[in-house]
């Protein structure tokens, strides 16, 4: 278990949060609170301007630790790793998807902010196909296809009734080609200080949600009484969204596999996983990942897997 570090030494650091907290769950409160200091240290060291977070409407803003200042953080893209990764954050943010939601200030200014790990996990292989296809066959071997296109924040149809019709995107999207023409996807969500926490679906939603759940064979039967309510509802959504592309008219994704990546110290998003397996009975299109594995495959930079490794894992 990561252990973090002590209230006075949290409190010093301004990392002392009271919605770090998870009530019950002991190990995921430390690691919560781990990160959050060890992202702070990694500012101080690198002698960047702390940022403030501002509680509610009317009450001052208060100093965070894990946060940048906010002109700073915008005009140096300093959470992002690499001048690759910084050219791949700028390149998203300068366009919308269609309904897309994207906290644009969490992206520059929280260094906890899971979106912009993806960008530093992925971002050099956006600049670098060739590198990210020997990234993605090293770290999944087996999945068919040749890279062509890596997309963050993306979803191929928030609201579209011939995908899931719901909000959900992806934090990370690599994109693979046959000759034929047709397309692959690996469709990747970034986990890395969030808590599990028991979710419902909006049951307007419901019935094109469990269209596409008994349509992909890939479910245990009864699991849809099982995953709604419940803590493994978001994996699900995303899990679904995949599922939507693989279903889809066009026919244009003839294989998909959903990823969860998340560093080894958060449990909760490991046991989760685990326990979301167990619902599947083909996995074909399911699995997860630690960034601990994934580094350690060094198909990354030598300098970029260090700064990853310094920056993201007490």
């Amino acid at each position: 278990m990561v252990v973090a570090a002590s209230q006075r030494e949290l409190d010093a650091a301004h990392c002392w949060l009271d919605h770090d907290r998870v009530p019950g769950r002991p190990e995921v409160t430390e690691f919560r609170r781990a990160v959050r200091y060890h992202n702070a240290t990694w500012r101080e060291v690198n002698g960047y301007p702390i940022g403030t977070h501002r509680i509610r409407p009317g009450t001052p803003p208060r100093l965070v630790g894990s946060h940048l200042d906010l002109d700073f953080a915008r005009e140096s893209a300093a959470t992002f790793l690499t001048t690759r990764a910084v050219a791949a954050a700028r390149a998203r943010t300068s366009f919308v998807e269609p309904h897309q939601i994207f906290d644009h200030q969490s992206f520059w200014v929280d260094l906890l902010c899971s979106e912009a790990l993806a960008v530093n996990l992925f971002g050099d292989l956006a600049a670098d196909l060739d590198r990210a296809d020997r990234a993605i066959h090293s770290w999944w071997p087996g999945v068919p296809g040749r890279v062509t296109d890596v997309r963050f924040a993306h979803s191929p149809g928030r609201f579209d009734p011939g995908h899931s019709n719901s909000l959900r995107s992806f934090d990370a999207v690599f994109v693979l080609a046959l000759p034929d023409g047709s397309d692959r996807a690996l469709a990747i969500d970034v986990k890395y200080r969030e808590a599990v926490q028991r979710n419902g679906v909006k049951p307007t939603h419901m019935s094109r949600f469990v269209e596409i759940h008994d349509r992909s064979g890939a479910f245990e039967p009864g699991a849809v009484d099982v995953l709604n309510p419940s803590r493994l509802s978001l994996i699900w959504l995303e899990h679904l969204l995949l599922l939507s592309m693989l279903q889809h008219e066009s026919g244009r994704w003839t294989w998909g596999r959903y990823v969860v990546v998340h560093p080894e110290g958060n449990t909760d998003v490991a046991h989760a996983n685990g326990e979301y397996r167990k619902l599947l009975a083909d996995d074909a299109t399911f699995t997860s990942a630690s960034i601990e594995d994934l580094l350690s495959a060094k198909v990354l930079a030598p300098k970029t897997g260090a700064a990853l490794r310094r920056r993201y894992l007490p």
